[in-house]
């Protein structure tokens, strides 16, 4: 099984990558479209600016790539807030594939919400064997409403969307490769996903 992790200069590949091959994965890290639309499985990274890191994707020509691939795709903390329309972020256009506009947190805590949460209400073969209510490690200003594709909440003041998937697209707001064994179960299961 290939594995590609998108390298196009926003993500932080190396942690994904070394969380893949304490499960026995050899990703290949690539911004190559050929490569990334031959490989079995794509995970999308992403940290920083959501305008930036859409003009990375356009630089490698991966903006129209990415939303007409059919293996599974696992977007990663801005990964999966680019898998949406539009970013608040510099008004920022995403990819489309989730119906859903990424919003700022306005409130009286602290701003990027980082470290540990818990995440609630988990659906979905992402999180197969792994109980409700666990631990997971996030740094971020943005969140994704709760939408009609949301697969888990956190709670930061208000509730949030914390993990989505539409068809074969499924994004993570947390940080599966910083968040302990059921990060790393997470990551298995996409790994293990039917195509």
């Amino acid at each position: 099984m290939e594995i590609a992790i998108i390298d196009y200069g926003a993500g932080n590949v190396k942690s994904v990558a070394f969380a893949l091959e304490r499960l026995g994965v050899q990703p290949k890290l690539t911004k190559n479209p050929e490569h990334i639309a031959a490989a079995d499985r794509v995970i999308f990274p992403g940290q920083g600016a959501a305008q930036s890191a859409m003009e990375k994707l356009q630089h490698h020509q991966l903006e129209r790539l990415l939303p007409r691939l059919t293996q599974p795709v696992l977007g990663i903390c801005l990964g999966m807030q680019l898998l949406c329309t539009q970013s608040e972020e510099k008004d920022t256009q995403g990819l489309g594939i989730i119906d859903a506009t990424v919003t700022r947190f306005n409130t009286a805590l602290k701003v990027p919400q980082m470290g540990w949460n818990t995440i609630h209400e988990l659906q979905g073969p992402l999180f197969a064997g792994i109980p409700n209510a666990v631990h997971m490690y996030l740094v971020h200003s943005y969140y994704v409403p709760i939408v009609a594709e949301t697969t888990a909440t956190a709670h930061y003041e208000i509730p949030y969307a914390v993990a989505v998937a539409k068809d074969n697209f499924f994004g993570v707001q947390f940080h599966p490769e910083k968040s302990s064994s059921w990060g790393q179960k997470v990551l298995e299961n996409f790994i293990q996903l039917e195509a």
